[in-house]
């Protein structure tokens, strides 16, 4: 055989061909595989993303339940100071200030028995103005023993 026959240059261009073509394959076909692979990575992403999603939207949705159970419990215990001190007839607006009390019936008799009943002097303490201790309290011996209430 000659090496300028046909036939040569035939089997010789085939052989290249086939490497040719080979070595092209694994090229593209490995541009193919990490294709495949960058748009199964994106899914699995996409994925965790969507649980994510999913649980922070059911982890609002717990806070936000939370948050109406306490408002719900603040409104009932509201609720009960104000029947509390309807029972009791409190509305001094200092003790509780943010307490809306105007419901509440008056009685103009009871504030003026409080505001005319003065307090009691203490038997410790001297009768008059001065209000110091009696240099001789409980030293008297002409006074007559009179009952008096048990001390606390």
């Amino acid at each position: 055989m000659d090496a300028s026959s046909p036939l040569t240059f035939a089997i010789i261009g085939f052989i290249v061909g086939l490497i040719v073509g080979l070595g092209s394959y694994r090229l593209f076909s490995k541009s193919q595989r990490e294709a495949a692979s960058m748009r199964q990575k994106l899914l699995e992403r996409e994925h965790q993303i969507a649980e994510m999603k999913n649980s922070v939207g059911s982890h609002l949705t717990g806070i936000y339940q939370r948050l109406s159970n306490i408002r719900d419990e603040a409104n009932q215990l509201e609720l009960q100071l104000k029947e509390d001190a309807e029972e009791w007839d409190i509305r001094d607006a200092a003790i509780q200030p943010s307490l809306d009390l105007s419901g509440i019936n008056s009685t103009s008799e009871q504030q003026a028995q409080a505001d005319t009943a003065a307090p009691a002097t203490p038997r410790d303490y001297a009768d008059g103005k001065g209000g110091t201790l009696s240099e001789d309290f409980g030293l008297k011996s002409n006074e007559v023993a009179t009952p008096q209430p048990p001390r606390y």
